[in-house]
């Protein structure tokens, strides 16, 4: 695909710390002829995931791949394994490969940047997914408002123990757009209503949520709630309380996956905020048709969130 970024005037908008490209002008028309050349079924996507050892994940990747093969595209997918680098690697292989588009789910929002710039040299459009960017040209960002869901489990918590209740929380990957914006909408209303004895990392992960939960334990054995940034530290929170025996402590996850659910239902886990990943997949490639063939795209296309409880 020809260079789409060089020589074009390009105003750069924040928001929710994504870098949306913005409307280009000057030789805007000459560009998108060529661009509107490229249908669906001639088009092949990059998909660059964080991690496939997710089930959030997995889903997104349904989303992009189940909406690509209804309109005929082809679709190549990296699992960066929750490592920048490898994520760099693997961005840099769908480049030479030639993709016209590449919908990039980062592990971390800062260290993706050389490689969203990488993508911009190339000419490659790209298009964010759950996670921003802090640097480079990016289309757009499909993701939930991070900072709304982290208020919701926050006043939730509120709901359920009352205010100045002990809690803790898990946070995710340090660097990560959802970590930071999850971990700010909480702390909005915790640290008005609530009283937050520790926050540490488990990097997204139900075994680091296992292990971090119980060192947690062993000096706040009285705290009321967690608050996990994802489900899967949730379940792992959860694993951490049985085995240490104690009742009534509030566990609320984020994301909405499918165990975490039927935790819900069975009674162990309170609360999820509930995003829709397979919508976000299949988000991101109509845009990535909307933007080729030349239709105006917006900066942040917003998936909805919902608070999912057993009542």
């Amino acid at each position: 695909m020809k260079k789409l970024f060089g020589l074009l005037t390009i105003f750069t908008m924040f928001l929710l710390g994504a870098c949306g490209s913005a409307t280009l002008e000057g030789e805007q028309s000459d560009e998108s002829e060529k661009v509107a050349e490229i249908s669906p079924d001639e088009m092949t996507i990059g998909l660059s995931i964080s991690t496939l050892n997710n089930p959030f994940f997995g889903q997104l990747q349904e989303g992009v791949e189940d909406k690509a093969e209804e309109n005929g595209t082809t679709v190549r997918t990296v699992d960066a394994q929750d490592d920048t680098a490898t994520q760099i690697n693997g961005i840099d292989d769908l480049i030479q490969q030639g993709v016209d588009v590449l919908l990039i789910n980062p592990v971390d929002s800062d260290a993706i940047t050389p490689a969203i710039e990488s993508a911009n040299a190339a000419g490659i459009p790209v298009i964010t997914l759950d996670r921003s960017s802090e640097g480079g040209e990016v289309v757009t960002l499909i993701a939930s408002d991070n900072v709304q869901g982290g208020e919701m489990a926050a006043e939730h918590i509120v709901e359920l123990v009352g205010e100045n209740a002990k809690v803790v929380q898990l946070e995710g990957t340090p660097g990560a757009s959802a970590a930071n914006e999850r971990g700010e909408g909480f702390n909005n209303v915790a640290n008005e209503k609530l009283d937050i004895v520790d926050s540490q990392s488990a990097n997204f992960s139900r075994s680091e949520g296992l292990t971090v939960m119980e060192n947690l334990l062993q000096s706040n054995s009285d705290i009321d709630a967690v608050f996990a940034q994802n489900d899967e530290m949730a379940l792992g929170a959860i694993e951490a309380i049985e085995a240490a025996g104690l009742e009534d402590i509030v566990v609320i996850g984020f994301d909405g996956n499918e165990d975490a659910l039927a935790q819900i239902e069975e009674g162990r886990l309170d609360a999820t905020v509930a995003q829709q990943p397979y919508e976000m997949g299949s988000l991101a490639v109509q845009a990535a048709y909307d933007y080729v063939s030349g239709k105006d795209v917006e900066n942040v296309i917003s998936s909805p969130l919902e608070l999912m409880t057993a009542e």
